[in-house]
Protein backbone atom coordinates (compact mmCIF):
# COMPACT_ATOMS: atom_id res chain seq x y z
CA UNK A 1 0.00 0.00 0.00
CA UNK A 2 1.44 3.45 -0.84
CA UNK A 3 2.18 5.95 1.94
CA UNK A 4 -1.11 7.12 3.40
CA UNK A 5 -0.83 10.88 3.31
CA UNK A 6 -4.21 11.09 5.00
CA UNK A 7 -2.90 9.30 8.11
CA UNK A 8 -2.58 11.30 11.30
CA UNK A 9 0.96 9.97 11.81
CA UNK A 10 2.26 10.84 8.32
CA UNK A 11 4.62 13.82 8.08
CA UNK A 12 6.76 15.33 5.38
CA UNK A 13 9.53 17.90 5.41
CA UNK A 14 10.86 19.81 2.43
CA UNK A 15 14.43 21.04 2.79
CA UNK A 16 16.07 24.05 1.13
CA UNK A 17 17.78 21.70 -1.32
CA UNK A 18 14.35 20.60 -2.55
CA UNK A 19 14.69 17.14 -1.03
CA UNK A 20 11.52 15.87 0.62
CA UNK A 21 11.50 13.50 3.58
CA UNK A 22 8.28 11.53 4.05
CA UNK A 23 7.85 9.35 7.10
CA UNK A 24 5.64 7.89 9.80
CA UNK A 25 6.26 9.67 13.12
CA UNK A 26 5.61 6.37 14.93
CA UNK A 27 8.22 4.60 12.76
CA UNK A 28 5.66 2.04 11.65
CA UNK A 29 6.46 2.28 7.93
CA UNK A 30 9.71 0.39 7.34
CA UNK A 31 9.43 1.00 3.59
CA UNK A 32 8.90 4.78 3.89
CA UNK A 33 8.71 6.93 1.84
CA UNK A 34 7.15 4.48 -0.60
CA UNK A 35 4.82 2.21 1.33
CA UNK A 36 2.89 1.86 4.57
CA UNK A 37 2.32 -1.64 5.86
CA UNK A 38 -0.94 -3.28 4.79
CA UNK A 39 -3.54 -3.08 7.57
CA UNK A 40 -1.32 -0.81 9.70
CA UNK A 41 -2.40 -1.16 13.36
CA UNK A 42 -1.87 2.56 14.11
CA UNK A 43 -3.51 4.07 11.03
CA UNK A 44 -5.82 6.93 12.00
CA UNK A 45 -7.45 9.10 9.38
CA UNK A 46 -6.44 12.76 9.73
CA UNK A 47 -9.26 15.07 10.76
CA UNK A 48 -11.01 16.74 7.85
CA UNK A 49 -9.65 20.18 7.09
CA UNK A 50 -10.72 21.58 10.51
CA UNK A 51 -10.71 25.12 9.20
CA UNK A 52 -7.16 25.09 7.84
CA UNK A 53 -6.33 27.35 4.94
CA UNK A 54 -4.24 25.58 2.34
CA UNK A 55 -1.41 27.46 0.68
CA UNK A 56 -0.46 27.38 -2.97
CA UNK A 57 2.61 25.18 -2.53
CA UNK A 58 2.20 21.64 -3.72
CA UNK A 59 4.33 18.77 -2.50
CA UNK A 60 6.34 17.14 -5.26
CA UNK A 61 5.16 13.65 -6.19
CA UNK A 62 6.68 10.72 -4.34
CA UNK A 63 9.72 9.47 -6.21
CA UNK A 64 9.58 6.00 -7.72
CA UNK A 65 10.59 3.11 -5.50
CA UNK A 66 13.90 1.62 -6.65
CA UNK A 67 13.23 -1.68 -8.37
CA UNK A 68 16.76 -3.06 -8.17
CA UNK A 69 16.82 -3.41 -4.35
CA UNK A 70 15.04 -6.43 -2.86
CA UNK A 71 12.69 -5.51 0.03
CA UNK A 72 14.68 -7.56 2.57
CA UNK A 73 17.93 -5.82 1.59
CA UNK A 74 16.27 -2.40 1.80
CA UNK A 75 14.93 -3.17 5.28
CA UNK A 76 18.39 -4.33 6.42
CA UNK A 77 20.00 -1.22 4.94
CA UNK A 78 17.52 1.09 6.69
CA UNK A 79 17.98 -0.78 9.98
CA UNK A 80 21.77 -0.47 9.72
CA UNK A 81 21.46 3.24 8.96
CA UNK A 82 19.19 3.70 11.98
CA UNK A 83 21.74 1.93 14.22
CA UNK A 84 24.54 4.17 12.94
CA UNK A 85 22.52 7.32 13.59
CA UNK A 86 21.48 6.08 17.04
CA UNK A 87 25.13 5.36 17.91
CA UNK A 88 26.32 8.81 16.80
CA UNK A 89 23.37 10.90 18.04
CA UNK A 90 24.33 11.18 21.75
CA UNK A 91 27.84 12.41 20.87
CA UNK A 92 26.48 14.87 18.30
CA UNK A 93 23.94 16.25 20.78
CA UNK A 94 26.61 16.60 23.48
CA UNK A 95 28.92 18.39 21.06
CA UNK A 96 26.14 20.74 19.95
CA UNK A 97 25.32 21.58 23.58
CA UNK A 98 28.99 22.19 24.31
CA UNK A 99 29.24 24.61 21.38
CA UNK A 100 26.02 26.32 22.46
CA UNK A 101 27.34 26.87 26.00
CA UNK A 102 30.60 28.20 24.59
CA UNK A 103 28.73 30.69 22.40
CA UNK A 104 26.57 31.77 25.35
CA UNK A 105 29.68 32.43 27.44
CA UNK A 106 31.21 34.47 24.64
CA UNK A 107 28.08 36.54 24.08
CA UNK A 108 27.40 36.95 27.79
CA UNK A 109 23.80 35.82 27.43
CA UNK A 110 24.07 32.63 29.42
CA UNK A 111 22.06 31.70 32.46
CA UNK A 112 21.96 35.21 33.89
CA UNK A 113 25.01 34.63 36.08
CA UNK A 114 26.82 37.86 36.81
CA UNK A 115 30.01 38.50 38.81
CA UNK A 116 28.50 41.74 40.19
CA UNK A 117 27.23 39.87 43.24
CA UNK A 118 30.76 38.83 44.17
CA UNK A 119 31.76 42.23 45.46
CA UNK A 120 29.99 44.26 48.12
CA UNK A 121 30.88 47.06 50.45
CA UNK A 122 32.23 46.24 53.86
CA UNK A 123 29.53 45.83 56.43
CA UNK A 124 26.65 45.37 54.01
CA UNK A 125 24.68 42.16 54.43
CA UNK A 126 24.58 39.71 51.51
CA UNK A 127 21.62 40.04 49.15
CA UNK A 128 18.86 37.51 49.60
Amino acid sequence: MPMREDCRHYQSRTYASGEVARFCVLDMAPDAPWRCPDNCPVYERRLADAGWTHGKLVEPPIEQEPSDVPAADAADLLENAEEIVAAVAPDAVAEARKLERKQERRSGSGSGFSPRGWFRRKGTPPAR
